[in-house]
């Protein structure tokens, strides 16, 4: 695929993107939508989504072409998201988590890096995770305790970290530890582990509310041991290349979120249209004609700065922080409103699981706690305007 403009015009997509987002809803409704309730219900990976994003090359698809991939900008990324998530969320965590796994490498490691890791996940043969967060250290990253040692030509890894989308299913997994305790946040490095190293140890699945088709689990490092080739740029400056990957992906949260709102409003406005009450059908009422205007208001409002902010990002613009906390708080707050407005217009069928919007409000809160609460993206984006 060749790589497409990044120019974002705020009221029409290029023809590439329009082709994309058609191409992925199609396979989308096809291949992923008749098995969204049944991963959710079983708490099961979703392979066949998995095996239907490969083969289409939508798994992910910003792997630039050198490398085996497809080449696509971040923008495309997002569409592929927000068009999976609009049936499964869950599904949706495949391209979102990969692409989350693979910037920090993309951004700041070697050439020779990048051609052990890139081919074997844009070939489809691998997945990629992102190991940031500890039980002690979430919204407060800087402050987490996982330690690397330099050992002649290995690193030795020791810590656990918590919270770790797909992980058990992926083999690569993009790690921040603590290489000098004494710079505090300059004191950390990102390597990259793979799932067959020494001392790599995956933990027990959480059992959440939402997005139960993509496994959560700790991952731990038991004197973990990985070449010293597989550290992320230079020592010392993995924090650094946490934050910039944040400014990336921060706005495919949002995607995963517009997609989830957009699913709810389309489910609501269909059965507005169909049932009946009092002898007319609901989306005669204008009190519900309200509700519906007010949602598809917000998922296009979130929808606009989540593709400004992404297109941003591909341009590599200075001061991405509050565009890109802007886009995923608005889009995920959003998703929480609109995915419950959904249940609230369906009523009691809202409420039961014949209907996927309570799954949509399940899997929308998440948007509003990872990579960041909203409570975190509120703080980025005030000290960006004050400092």
């Amino acid at each position: 695929m060749a790589p497409m403009n990044p120019d974002f015009d705020s009221y029409r997509l290029s023809d590439e993107h329009e082709a994309l987002r058609e191409a992925v809803r199609a396979l989308a409704e096809k291949e992923i939508a008749p098995y969204a309730a049944e991963v959710d219900e079983q708490g099961r990976y979703p392979v066949e989504a998995q095996e239907a994003l490969t083969k289409a090359g939508f798994h992910a698809i910003t792997i630039p072409e050198q490398y085996g991939g497809e080449g696509a900008d971040e923008l495309a990324g997002c569409i592929v998201i927000e068009e999976v998530a609009r049936v499964c969320a869950s599904s949706s965590l495949i391209p979102g988590v990969n692409g989350l796994g693979l910037t920090p490498i993309l951004l700041s490691a070697s050439e020779e890096l990048k051609q052990q890791v890139f081919p074997s996940i844009a070939s489809g043969e691998a997945m990629i995770s992102y190991a940031l967060s500890e039980r002690e250290a979430g919204s407060d990253a800087a402050s987490m305790k996982t330690r690397a040692v330099r050992d002649g030509d290995s690193w030795v890894l020791n810590g656990t970290k918590c919270w770790i989308t797909n992980a058990g299913v992926s083999t690569w997994y993009t790690v921040m530890a603590v290489t000098d305790p004494e710079k505090k946040a300059n004191g950390i490095s990102a390597f990259v582990v793979h799932k067959d190293d020494p001392g790599f140890v995956v933990g027990s699945k959480e059992r959440k509310l939402g997005i139960n088709g993509s496994p959560t689990r700790e991952i731990h490092f038991e004197n973990c041991r990985i070449p010293a080739d597989r550290i992320i740029g230079a020592e010392g400056t993995g924090f650094k290349t946490a934050l910039k990957t944040l400014d990336h992906t921060r706005p495919t949260i949002g995607a995963q979120a517009v997609g989830i709102a957009q699913g709810a409003l389309d489910v609501a406005i269909s059965y507005v249209k169909e049932r009946k009450q009092f002898g007319k059908h609901l989306a005669e009422f204008q009190g519900l004609q309200f509700m519906i205007a007010d949602m598809a208001m917000k998922v296009e409002s979130a929808r606009q700065l989540v593709y400004v902010a992404t297109s941003r990002a591909e341009r590599n613009e200075p001061n991405l922080g509050f565009i890109s906390s802007a886009a995923k708080c608005l889009a995920s707050d959003v998703a929480m409103s609109v995915t419950t407005d959904a249940v609230q217009l369906l009523g009691g069928a809202g409420y039961t699981k014949d209907f996927p919007v309570e799954r949509m409000m399940r899997d929308a809160k998440i948007t509003q706690i990872y990579e960041g609460t909203n409570q975190v993206q509120r703080l980025v984006m005030a000290r960006s305007l004050l400092r």
